[in-house]
């Protein structure tokens, strides 16, 4: 008996084995004379950290190379195995040799490397790293993304300060705190209403993506929303038709700048006329699961840009899990 699919396993960002409970990031007294024992990972000014060559980890150094106490810039990430991890934000850049790694849709991405290590980003690299790492750096990346934001009181306008060692912003003018936001998203995965999982997947081209690089369709929640009455809406704002059985599939954090994307699945008509937003949508089709299957079965290397081959989105995307999962499923 065929069944709705589901998520084979967790998006790649949202693997987290790190406590992170308040109490913890509280206690300051604890955090200072636990330093010295501590562990810690560097963003540079570009939000990139490293890795060491050939190895998919975080290159994680004891928190003490920045000092015998935990300087302004560094924020408590959690505790696991009775070590506390932390990151120090935007370090300096380092130099050194420029090399070219696939990025998004397979695009090149410039990064560095030196001392051995390469320095990366979460979206390029993070599906690469195991569990603990990839919850770290998900973490350290939204925190900064966040704090760079945060620089002034909504309130009034003073420059704020970090308290909680990074877990809030608080002004010093009218005492107002606030605390790492994040804006729901939903990401939708769009079939036909062939049997049970239907036979073709809707896949849309964004303003500006590389040619031929397609994807499931998202947007930002409104305010009084619900989550269900977001994919409705957003579906048919970005391409004009009507979805129904709007169905949970599961969720992953994606600080660019400091989202949680929200998957569900939905069936539509696929004779229904595609309408594309203007200035939002570039294209939009219908893609059987012989053609998603394929795109997935080529090496992956960034493709020519003049090819006409579908690009997906990279592993460290919630979409990729979402696309993988309806590919295996039967009809």
């Amino acid at each position: 008996m065929t069944v709705p699919f589901q998520l084979g396993e967790p998006p790649a960002l949202s693997r987290a084995v790190v406590d992170r409970e308040e109490s913890l990031r509280t206690d300051a007294e604890r955090l200072r004379a636990r330093w010295s024992s501590a562990k810690a990972i560097a963003l540079d000014e570009r939000g990139r950290t490293p890795v060491p060559l050939d190895e998919q980890r975080l290159a994680i150094r004891d928190a003490v190379t920045w000092g015998d106490e935990p300087p302004a810039a560094a924020v408590f990430l959690g505790q696991a195995d009775d070590v506390d991890y932390w990151a120090v934000l935007d370090t300096e850049v380092v130099d050194g040799e420029t090399v070219r790694m696939p990025g998004r849709f397979g695009a090149w991405v410039d990064t560095v490397v030196a001392d051995g290590e390469m320095w990366v980003g979460l979206r390029e690299y993070g599906d690469r790293l195991d569990a603990a790492g990839a919850g770290l750096l998900t973490t350290a990346v939204a925190l900064r993304n966040w704090h760079r934001r945060a620089r002034f009181c909504a309130r009034c306008g003073t420059p704020t300060e970090r308290e909680q060692f990074g877990w809030v912003s608080r002004c010093p003018t009218c005492e107002r705190e606030e605390y790492p936001r994040t804006d729901p998203a939903v990401i939708c995965l769009v079939h036909d209403d062939v049997g049970v999982n239907g036979e073709h997947v809707l896949l849309a081209q964004g303003a500006g993506w590389p040619k031929w690089a397609r994807s499931v369709l998202a947007g930002f929640v409104e305010a009084g929303e619900s989550l269900e009455a977001c994919v409705i809406r957003e579906i048919r704002e970005e391409v004009g038709i009507i979805v129904r059985d709007v169905r949970y599939l599961g969720s992953q954090p994606w600080p660019f700048p400091r989202s949680i994307m929200l998957g569900f699945a939905a069936r539509a008509d696929r004779a229904a006329l595609l309408q594309l937003a203007d200035g939002e949508i570039e294209a939009a089709a219908w893609f059987s699961r012989e053609e998603v299957r394929a795109a997935f079965a080529r090496a992956r290397v960034p493709h020519d840009p003049e090819s006409n081959e579908l690009r997906l989105p990279g592993n460290a995307s919630i979409a990729r899990v979402m696309l993988e999962a309806w590919a295996a499923a039967a009809p």
